[in-house]
């Protein structure tokens, strides 16, 4: 039976229903604690969230994360090894003829320009840094092919320097949180790092990624699956049926094997197939 409407007399004697109030906006600090709280939930939900790019030093982080454009990060890490073995250092990698550079690079897409790329990083590690990768953003960014997203990527885990990688997932993510409603990436970096204390943003940035990938999907979130629904203002924009919700979950939170091919020890899923192996979904 449904509750009938409150209604009101008006002057005229007539009964009209009651319009509902429309709920307050957020305040700055209550959009501050959601979002700290945010962080802290993520941390228990993914408390082996890492960078999703095979590395092993401070030069294969920055190459890989200048080819992770327009990629996936699995691709990059199935095409890396032969990458690698053929040129370890930027000395190496600076005197790499062109085409030999763009067939290795080439499963990930766009290879010609991710080669000049590469070519023109390398050459000024080996001429301008003693082919060494630099710890300071200003320096970072003055590499070919490297902008404010890959020096963060690099400083905070390369060199431990904090920093907030606005990538597509945490962009989406973020704003679908109604933590900003910035679109340009910068704006958005400088709006969450307010948020949020710098001992957390690159922690933060790598848990905001595994959620976008794992579970708040672009097309159709798992809403029904979402630890953090109470918390989430977009709640229903995607499936909100538990048992339909847990079969658009991916990687470990879907049984499925991650993007890297050797993953930290404490992760709880399964490697990632070489290249030529089955593919997982980004």
């Amino acid at each position: 039976m449904k509750t009938p409407a409150r209604v009101a007399a008006t002057p005229q004697g007539k009964v009209s229903a009651k319009k509902p109030k429309p709920p307050k906006p957020e305040s700055r600090l209550a959009m501050v604690r959601r979002a700290r709280r945010i962080n802290r939930e993520l941390a228990e939900i993914y408390p082996y969230a890492h960078p999703e790019l095979d590395f092993r030093n401070p030069f294969e982080l920055l190459v890989a994360t200048v080819l992770s454009a327009q990629t996936t990060d699995l691709r990059v890490n199935q095409t890396t090894p032969a990458l690698f073995a053929a040129y370890p250092t930027p000395e190496d990698m600076a005197a790499a003829a062109p085409e030999d550079l763009e067939e290795l690079i080439r499963p990930t897409g766009f290879f010609r320009a991710k080669s000049r790329s590469l070519l023109g990083l390398s050459q000024a590690l080996r001429d301008d840094f003693g082919g060494e990768v630099p710890g300071r953003i200003e320096d970072l960014v003055t590499l070919p092919g490297v902008g404010r997203k890959t020096a963060n990527v690099v400083l905070g885990n390369a060199f431990g320097v904090p920093g907030i990688t606005v990538d597509t997932h945490f962009g989406r993510l973020v704003r679908r949180w109604k933590l900003t409603e910035q679109e340009d990436p910068e704006k958005v970096e400088a709006e969450i790092c307010a948020i949020f204390p710098r001992s957390e943003w690159t922690m933060l940035s790598h848990r905001v990624v595994f959620h976008g990938r794992r579970i708040c999907h672009s097309r159709k979130p798992a809403c029904g699956a979402c630890p953090i629904a109470p918390l989430c203002p977009a709640y229903g924009e995607g499936e909100t049926d538990p048992e339909k919700a847990k079969k658009l979950l991916k990687y470990e939170k879907g049984g499925q094997p991650g993007q890297r091919l050797t993953p930290p020890p404490d992760y709880p899923g399964l490697p990632a197939p070489p290249l030529g192996g089955a593919a997982v979904a980004s």
